[in-house]
């Protein structure tokens, strides 16, 4: 691997002229200081099926240079093992959307917006409030497939302990 000892101070001052600047420091990852823009960008090139790509990694100063070293090496990791990392990243960001798609809290609500045609936009209301303060902040987020019965009925017995009975009963 061909580093170059790069500082963190060069970093720090780094000012394009007229024309974007690209500070190298080695396997293809460098920093691009654009000349009407504050920020600066970490980015990787490289080759995959003999096109030139380039990978972002991030913006100076919320990513550092010793985490961008290793974003470019797991980067190389993928390339070796013939995945793109590119799109590697695109998959990941789908399959996660996808999985969020199911999420408890999302179905829910879909849940209730039929539900809500036929009553009362209070009762609606009413629902709506208890899902948001009792159910969603432990189980919302979690993939539907995942959730177990003794975890709806701890949530059924949380609301109960705060001593509202009648709510854990009617909390779908």
């Amino acid at each position: 691997m061909n580093r170059r000892k790069i500082t963190a101070r060069e970093i720090k001052f780094a000012k394009a002229t007229d024309k974007p600047k690209k500070i190298s420091v080695g396997d293809g990852l460098y920093l691009l200081v654009q000349p009407n823009n504050p920020k600066k960008y970490w980015r990787m090139a490289y080759r995959f099926d003999s096109k030139q790509k380039t990978l972002a990694l991030g913006v100076y100063p919320e990513v550092s240079l010793e985490d961008a070293n290793e974003s470019c090496r797991e980067a190389r990791k993928l390339l070796k093992t013939g995945i793109d990392p590119s799109e590697n990243r695109k998959a990941l960001k789908l399959s996660k959307a996808a999985q969020n798609a199911d999420s408890f809290e999302v179905l829910a609500r879909e849940w209730l917006a039929k539900q809500s045609t036929s009553w009362a936009s209070s009762h609606t209301d009413k629902v709506a409030r208890r899902l948001e303060r009792d159910i969603f902040p432990f189980l919302g987020s979690r993939p539907i497939a995942t959730i177990k019965a003794p975890e709806l009925l701890a949530a059924a017995r949380r609301i109960e302990e705060r001593g509202a009975i009648e709510s854990a009963r009617r909390t779908p």
